[in-house]
């Protein structure tokens, strides 16, 4: 089957790398199963952990371990379904382990499916066993790339825990999924706005996600969903089934940590005569460089004579740039001036004057 009606689904499932987006997803909870008379018939609950795995003799990387399991009474028969799965940051499944059982006085029954990815190709192998005897056995593979945008069981959790936080569903949301049969399809997600809730005492406000999954030779299976505000479940329903999972009590909302926006502060002008503080510390430092440079001078004697010598050839000349005069005059004494002849050519142009003062 070829990806090429699917580029939405893959594009929302590319757009949520970011593992801040799944990391407020990672909790754990629980409902209960009510008949159309008002019994509790049943229990249901989901998990989501980080963990991690190694992909193929690769070093480990970071995922979500997944379990989702229902027990239940159904006419008096004990009903029994579990799902365990590896998710990855990306939502692609890695391996999904899914055991039904419905246990008959006389005969119990159970279907066992182990999904794994491997070497490009995801493998999916289907048992059934009755009386702890396996009697049917199926096998069969699809190639990973072909399976772009396809949502397991497990992922499927994961992706509208998503979209209930964000209380939004893409336009067109397709995936492929698997079916009752582990056969591909395809499953359509739709919002279907807000509702109104009572749970415990409280009437909250809920949003409502819809999902069908198709099947190649049997109606769909159509879920809607009712999710609070963090991504907390508080009712699932399966059309046609004559039970709905609810909460029976409020859970504690999850916060999402958000950063403080940066503190802005106002530019105060700065006046360091009057500030008593900054004038003290301007007092000091005078004072320090004073004492260093006279202790300089009392270590070098020769410095007063090179001074009156400045003074006295600057007296004769009388120049009309008396800053370039001096850089020329110390600049011989100067420690970082690399080492020349003691008599160099008269002519030789100064680096302190411009190429047209010289040739004045």
């Amino acid at each position: 089957m070829g990806t090429g009606g699917y580029i939405t689904a893959s594009r929302w499932k590319e757009g949520n790398r970011k593992a801040k987006e799944l990391k407020p997803c990672v909790f754990e909870e629980s409902l209960v199963a009510i008949s159309e008379t008002g019994q509790t018939i049943g229990t249901f609950s989901i998990s989501v952990q980080m963990s991690s795995y190694s992909p193929e003799g690769w070093e480990e990387e970071d995922c979500y371990i997944v379990c989702a399991k229902s027990k239940g009474t159904i006419d008096g028969v004990p009903c029994t379904t579990s799902i365990t799965g590896c998710i990855t940051k990306t939502l692609e499944t890695v391996e999904q382990h899914t055991k039904e059982s419905v246990r008959f006085r006389e005969h119990p029954v159970e279907t066992r499916t182990h999904v794994v990815k491997r070497q490009g190709q995801l493998f999916v192998r289907k048992t059934i066993v009755e009386r702890n005897e396996e009697i049917h056995i199926d096998t069969f593979s699809y190639k990973c790339a072909n399976l772009h945008g396809l949502v397991s069981e497990c992922a499927n959790f994961l992706l509208l825990r998503m979209m209930a936080r964000k209380q939004t569903v893409p336009q067109d949301a397709i995936f492929l999924s698997f079916d009752n049969n582990h056969h591909i399809w395809t499953s359509t997600y739709n919002a279907l706005g807000f509702q109104k809730q009572q749970v415990g005492k409280e009437e909250v406000d809920v949003f409502v996600i819809e999902r069908a999954v198709h099947s190649v030779d049997d109606i769909p299976l159509i879920w809607q969903y009712y999710f609070l505000s963090d991504g907390h479940l508080s009712r699932r329903v399966q059309v046609g089934s004559p039970a709905i999972m609810v909460i029976l009590k409020m859970p504690i909302l999850i916060d999402t940590d958000e950063p403080d926006p940066r503190p802005v502060f106002d530019k105060i002008l700065l006046d360091w005569e009057e500030d008593p503080e900054l004038y003290s510390q301007f007092l000091d430092r005078k004072e320090e460089l004073q004492a260093s440079h006279a202790t300089y001078v009392r270590r070098h004697p020769e410095l007063s004579a090179l001074l009156a010598d400045f003074l006295q050839l600057l007296l004769l000349r009388k120049p009309d740039d008396v800053v370039t005069f001096a850089a020329e005059f110390f600049a011989p004494f100067s420690a970082q001036r690399p080492p020349c002849r003691s008599f160099q050519s008269s002519d030789k142009p100064s680096p302190f004057r411009s190429l047209s003062s010289q040739q004045k």
